[in-house]
């Protein structure tokens, strides 16, 4: 049992913040365990991305599926650096002012996503909320190269909210990426103390700008449970974003990165999971992944694989 570790113990980092809300359920489930990677399953990801210079939320995030994933040789990119300029209570990236960005940085990128022959490219950033434009030239440019380089790859890009400003977000639209997401993160009752400089509004006003401004672009969403949500309020967060307009939604398990991060108030059962996503089915969603360790980009090819076939069958109709 040497390999396997519970979540709760992975490398922490501290923010500096402080707050003792009430917690329940605290006791780690034997399915929250997982296992270890080893250095020859993701030693070939791990070196190109040092070489290469890029960051991946996979490390940034402290992701528990990064040994899966890279085993695979899958892998999500962060770009524009590795400091954000937000601090949600539940992130493990690093706060604090950018650097300039790397005009190479989004050739390099591809560059590494056709050394890896990827299949469904994952592209996501902090927040640049100090940029004019957010960094959406950023996202643009990543995009135009991985067609460049690598033109048979799905394009998944993974934004911020641009403070809402539709000029940035239509700039992404404008580079044509196949699935556009977005990530609501948790219930409104819950976004001061969770993500405090975001909107609830705001995320869903984009997803649905999106879907109107491109309708051939797939929107998707994800949020997380174990803040001390009810089902109710689930299904509701639910129902909003099937309102506006979303394709695709993930569901995971909120697991503390460190000491000085939200307590988990709940870990929420796998038979939760499961009917989450039975209801998510019901409602019309294309696609819904949910479970404890499902994150955003985590079944990235399965969706990707149902894109295909989706955008095979509307070509035969045509």
């Amino acid at each position: 049992m040497a390999d396997l570790i519970q979540v709760d113990l992975l490398p922490k980092v501290s923010l500096g913040l402080a707050e003792t809300p009430v917690v329940a359920n605290r006791r780690i489930p034997e399915w929250l365990t997982i296992k270890l990677p080893k250095r020859r399953d993701i030693g070939e990801v791990t070196d190109l991305m040092r070489s290469s210079k890029l960051v991946t939320v996979c490390e940034e995030a402290r992701c528990p599926n990064l040994g899966e994933c890279w085993s695979k040789r899958t892998a999500t990119f962060m770009i524009m650096g590795d400091t954000c300029t937000r601090s949600c209570r539940f992130c493990a990236v690093k706060t604090g002012k950018g650097a300039a960005l790397d005009p190479q940085e989004p050739k390099r990128l591809a560059e590494s996503a056709a050394a890896l022959g990827l299949k469904h490219t994952v592209v996501t950033s902090v927040n640049r909320d100090e940029l004019p434009d957010g960094g959406s030239h950023h996202f643009a440019q990543t995009i135009h190269w991985l067609r460049e380089l690598l033109p048979d790859t799905i394009i998944e890009v993974l934004t911020p909210d641009f403070l809402g400003n539709k000029t940035n977000i239509q700039t992404v639209v404008d580079a044509k990426p196949h699935i556009f997401n977005h990530n609501i993160e948790t219930i409104p009752r819950l976004y001061r103390k969770v993500r405090p400089q975001a909107r609830y509004s705001r995320s869903l006003q984009l997803l649905q700008y999106v879907k109107q401004a491109d309708p051939e672009i797939y929107t998707k969403s994800g949020f997380m449970v174990g803040f001390g949500e009810t089902k109710e309020e689930v299904v509701a967060l639910m129902e909003d974003l099937k309102a506006h307009d979303v394709d695709a939604v993930t569901i995971g398990q909120y697991l503390k990165p460190g000491k000085n991060y939200l307590d988990v108030v709940e870990y929420v059962h796998p038979d939760r999971f499961a009917e989450y996503k039975e209801i998510g089915e019901q409602m019309g969603f294309l696609f819904v992944a949910s479970g404890p360790f499902i994150r955003s980009s985590y079944n990235a090819k399965e969706f990707s694989d149902k894109f295909l076939a989706m955008r095979a069958a509307s070509r035969d109709a045509a």
